[in-house]
């Protein structure tokens, strides 16, 4: 069977941009039609500032989100990375496979950077190799797919460039992965800033719909989306992002097309209000599931804790062979 992994990052409340993105594929889609990993990746949050109880909190309450979304133990593996020491174990032998070029190259690096340094910050050496550290997620599981929006499709190249590398160099130890993106909504922008990706870590949440925002911030939100300055309701990415956008996720909501949608609605108004109503119903059974799983937190730590083992007992054999290939002396 394919084997999938893919992962979350605790740096944010989870958005309206990452259930579209990937979340609902992966409950929907990927855990029925593959042997399937999501983890919270944690350690990836340790690369810049933060508030180390920030990110168990937000840890947990992805892990919650997960469950609340539809992903179900029984058909997929649901755990926390830093729970798994294989991932931490085989990132070393990939940053001594990866060069100092591959890495400075990666674009979040580059943007990260200019902010901690904009801010008056250092830039930690984690910021530079955790790319290694994501390859290492995906390698140590002999992943053959990965789910991922277009702003993480450098990293699979990357992480596909060390695989046939370290095989090249040491013998045939890794499967080499390939990245796959969902037909629609694979990037949903932000609403008050439709040429930004709506992220988790934003400063503002104006222009983001979280899965737990309340109904009425939800209406409020998609009602205040930024359009553009013609009148007509037309897909146009480029011309029209506002209108473009809010096309692209209602779309998304009701599983229809975005050109196609743009012909039924005659004013911003409409568009506006249909897209608030399906983002309203899409995410009400999500608060909803989530809200009986936080009541519960016993039943969440036990997925975790049973998804950790599962993970680690895939994962130890592929980087205990790695150990062995690249020449480490076997423990006694």
């Amino acid at each position: 069977m394919t084997r999938i992994f893919s992962g979350i990052k605790p740096t944010g409340h989870l958005t309206l941009g990452n259930y579209l993105g990937a979340v609902r594929r992966w409950a929907e889609v990927d855990q029925y039609r593959a042997d399937a990993l999501f983890s919270i990746v944690d350690l990836h949050a340790l690369t810049v500032e933060h508030d180390p109880a920030r990110v168990r909190r937000l840890s947990r309450q992805a892990a919650t989100l997960l469950l609340a979304a539809g992903l179900d133990p029984a058909r997929c593996t649901v755990f926390v990375q830093s729970h798994v020491d294989e991932h931490t174990r085989l990132s070393y032998l990939l940053e001594c496979t990866a060069t100092d070029g591959e890495l400075r190259r990666m674009i979040q690096y580059k943007e990260k950077s200019v902010r901690a340094k904009a801010a008056g910050q250092g830039v930690r050496t984690s910021l530079l190799t955790y790319p290694a550290l994501m390859a290492a997620d995906i390698l140590a599981y002999r992943t053959d797919e990965v789910p991922v929006g277009d702003d993480q499709t450098q990293h699979v190249e990357l992480t596909r460039d060390l695989a046939e590398r370290f095989n090249l160099r040491y013998g045939p130890t890794f499967t080499v992965p390939r990245a796959t993106r969902p037909p629609v909504a694979a990037r949903v922008m932000d609403l008050q800033d439709p040429s930004s990706k709506m992220g988790k870590s934003h400063e503002s949440g104006a222009g983001i719909v979280y899965l737990l925002d309340e109904t009425d911030v939800v209406r409020r939100k998609v009602m205040r989306a930024v359009t553009d300055s013609g009148r007509e309701v037309e897909y146009d990415p480029v011309g029209s992002p506002g209108v473009a956008n809010l096309l692209e996720i209602l779309a998304a909501c009701e599983g229809g097309n975005p050109t196609e949608l743009a012909g039924v609605y005659e004013s911003y108004g409409s568009l506006k209000q249909a897209t608030a109503e399906a983002v309203v119903e899409l995410l009400r059974p999500v608060r909803a599931r989530h809200a009986e799983l936080a009541a519960d937190p016993g039943h969440v730590d036990q997925v975790l804790k049973e998804g950790a083992e599962r993970a680690r007992g895939m994962a130890r054999p592929v980087v205990d062979a790695a150990y062995e290939a690249i020449g480490l002396l076997p423990a006694g």
